[in-house]
């Protein structure tokens, strides 16, 4: 892996080396400053390929390399929650957060739990709550909801063992109000894995503070929808570039919006 953005400190970071988890761990630490009471910083992980696909088939497994899933289990490892849409808990097969070792001293002197919490966005609460997400997670599981969501559903969650907290007025989760929700629980480092159509929704709603994009240097055709989908936003919203670390012709982009700079 090298560091092509900022500009390298030295030659060495340029050298193609492996980077350790601690050493990508200080890369993408959350902003020191401790966000506002209620307030959060919310950071999106996705991966697409050279034209544009979220995923192969239905997965993103397909286009993503060991370094990706390295990335992806720093950024968990630094996450107080995971936040992610009730479709791609059902695609991808979510199971829990699990603790490791090697962001354990670091999570413990920030305050957090030994694993993120994984917060599932969802209107109709159409999940199996028999799935050890639910039954047998180390940190209990989350159901974002709204407040008109199905009595039964909701009622079959929390005897799962999840909790539920509304998020919205109607039946439907409003994305404008999830940061805070679980700010006020004490999560205010979020991370969002998607699918395309929840980044789509945080996007639009104006939360969205930080894009991890990994672009992997494959083509896949078909008809895989980008990484944010929905209505187009009114104004497209300006992010500036962050960082940029590369190997084996992955790309692994950072992107901050303008308005938290």
């Amino acid at each position: 892996m090298r560091r092509l953005f900022p500009s390298p400190l030295s030659p060495a970071d340029l050298d193609d080396r492996e980077w350790g988890l601690d050493e990508l761990a200080d890369f993408y630490a959350y902003p020191d400053a401790p966000p506002a009471q209620g307030a959060a910083w919310l950071r999106a992980n996705m991966v697409s390929s050279l034209d544009g696909a979220a995923h192969h088939e239905g997965r993103s497994q397909p286009l993503s390399s060991d370094a990706d899933m390295r990335i992806f289990g720093t950024l968990r490892g630094l996450a107080d929650a995971v936040v992610v849409g009730a479709e791609t808990v059902r695609q991808e097969g979510y199971r829990p957060a699990r603790a490791r070792e090697a962001f354990a001293a670091r999570r413990a002197a920030l305050g957090q739990g030994p694993a993120p919490v994984i917060a599932v966005v969802s209107a109709g609460l159409g999940l199996d709550f028999s799935l050890p997400l639910f039954t047998s997670p180390l940190v209990p599981t989350i159901v974002l909801t709204g407040a008109v969501a199905p009595a039964d559903r909701v009622a079959e969650a929390r005897a799962a063992g999840a909790e539920v907290v509304v998020a919205g007025e109607g039946r439907g989760v409003d994305p404008a109000l999830v940061p805070r929700a679980l700010a006020e629980r004490g999560l205010s480092r979020l991370l969002t894995e998607g699918g395309p159509r929840l980044l789509g929704q945080f996007a639009a709603a104006g939360v969205l503070d930080e894009m991890c994009l990994s672009l992997a240097p494959v083509m896949a055709a078909g008809s895989a929808p980008r990484i944010a989908a929905g209505p187009p936003l009114e104004v497209p919203e300006r992010f500036a570039l962050g960082s940029v670390l590369e190997e084996n012709g992955f790309l692994f982009t950072r992107y901050i919006r303008h308005q938290r700079l």
